[in-house]
């Protein structure tokens, strides 16, 4: 079968079986899809042979490049021992030494590692954790969370509850338990129409508002340090993340972090706590975890919250949750090799002068008429569209204006993603300087085409 056919036979049958996330499918139908077929380094090759700059990371996922050797002969050298045992009962080395591992490089104080397999997972867990906490503590009342508007903490009815993204959230309203939702610190589009510095921090008054008034009903509080993602990238002002963690230590309320995809290095540091030197009691952990390989998540907890789960089993203290593969010894083995490959390659200080030579070159882009704002930290990017700089003024949702500009670039061979109006970029860690420069020329090539033309029709 020659190449054109054995890619109608896959376009037929993935449009015939398969059902896409995130994915209005009517439209999937009408389209050509990529089908990829190898990786290599920053690059992805479709089954035609044509190679793509894997812009975001095959989704925020992929660390130090596909096919990197150490992880390949990591996963090849386990599996001639063992692909997966459970931890219900047992336990096996790997895993062992992962969590020893994660223990010694995440914040100060985070103890206890509990394996699952997915961020959306990693937040149940959190939660299911952070509201037993105060069952046994005697708080029984303390029911509740409070998170922030624009947040997305995954897609299961628990980490759906916490998030705050209309488009994705709304249809589940029915299904939902109640939050708390405090402003989130966009400051581009305040939603309390004002401006930093000069707001000294409003959004962070408005949730003290909400903890001094409501603290004795609330288990958690959970948000993305650092970096809103799928609302946007949208980056925090300096001080808010710290300050946050000072009214959860204020109002006797839990401090969950989700760093599922701000972990790893995305914003120049491992954590992203680490910019404000902020412990959380909870740490929610997956995507990069495995340098993009496996399917893992880790939830991590303070030795305060393990102890107050110990007792006699007639007390019912148990934690009963589990995964069928939490803690596989596959995924373990790529982990670990991907954490030693941080420490061989010295990853996180390699990415400053490609973090600078990013912020150079997105500066260009910023400057673009239909470009609201250019949002970075580290290699975490979202370039905002506008129809009117001035006023702000968004384009019509219908337009799909970044989904334009995303398809524009993969046209040039670059894949990215958008999210909404946001054009979305997060590279690998291991991407060289050349492929950046490659990946904002493309960007900033597609964004000028697509929304020159949109103003053309207007």
């Amino acid at each position: 079968m020659g190449i054109q056919s054995l890619k109608k036979h896959f376009e037929t049958n993935d449009k015939k079986r398969l059902w896409h996330p995130f994915t209005q499918m009517r439209d999937w139908a009408k389209e050509n899809p990529l089908i990829i077929t190898e990786g290599r380094g920053s690059f992805l090759k479709d089954i035609t042979g044509r190679w793509y700059l894997d812009g975001v990371s095959s989704i925020w996922v992929n660390i130090h490049g596909h096919r990197k050797k150490e992880i390949d002969e990591a996963i090849k050298g386990q599996v001639d021992r063992i692909s997966h045992s459970t931890l219900l009962g047992l336990t096996h080395p790997p895993v062992i030494e992962l969590s020893e591992r994660l223990v010694e490089i995440t914040p100060p104080g985070l103890t206890r590692v509990f394996y699952s397999d997915s961020g959306s997972t990693a937040v149940e867990i959190a939660l299911k954790m952070a509201f037993q906490y105060w069952q046994h503590k005697g708080a029984g009342e303390k029911t509740q969370f409070l998170c922030l508007n624009n947040a997305y903490h995954g897609d299961t009815l628990g980490a759906v509850s916490v998030g705050g993204i209309d488009t994705f959230h709304n249809a589940f309203a029915p299904l939902l338990f109640r939050s708390f939702k405090a402003p989130s610190p966009y400051c581009y589009r305040c939603e309390l129409r004002k401006k930093y510095p000069s707001c000294k921090l409003l959004c962070l008054t408005k949730m003290e508002n909400l903890m001094k008034r409501y603290h004795k009903k609330i288990a958690g509080l959970i948000l993305e340090p650092i970096v809103q993602g799928a609302g946007g990238m949208l980056t925090a002002p300096a001080g808010y993340l710290k300050g946050a963690r000072r009214l959860c230590r204020k109002y006797n309320i839990l401090m969950i972090a989700d760093e599922v995809a701000t972990g790893f290095g995305r914003t120049g540091k491992m954590f992203a706590c680490e910019h404000e030197k902020v412990s959380p009691d909870l740490l929610c952990l997956a995507k990069g975890i495995t340098g993009g390989y496996l399917p893992l998540a880790a939830t991590i907890a303070t030795e305060k919250i393990y102890k107050a789960f110990l007792g006699e089993f007639k007390d019912l203290k148990t934690f009963f949750h589990g995964h069928t593969y939490t803690g596989n010894q596959l995924a373990s083995a790529a982990a670990i090799a991907s954490l030693k490959l941080f420490k061989k390659e010295r990853t996180i200080s390699k990415m400053r002068k490609k973090t600078e030579l990013l912020k150079k070159k997105l500066l260009r882009i910023a400057d673009l008429p239909h470009v609201g704002e250019v949002r970075q930290r580290g290699f975490m990017i979202g370039i905002e569209l506008v129809k009117n700089k001035k006023t702000k003024q968004p384009y019509p949702m219908k337009q799909k204006i970044a989904g334009k500009v995303c398809g524009r670039a993969g046209e040039k061979g670059l894949i990215i993603r958008p999210l909404g109006n946001v054009v979305v970029l997060m590279p690998p860690l291991s991407i060289s300087h050349q492929e950046l420069k490659r990946l904002i020329q493309i960007t900033e090539e597609s964004i000028r085409e697509i929304t020159e033309q949109s103003s053309d029709c207007a």
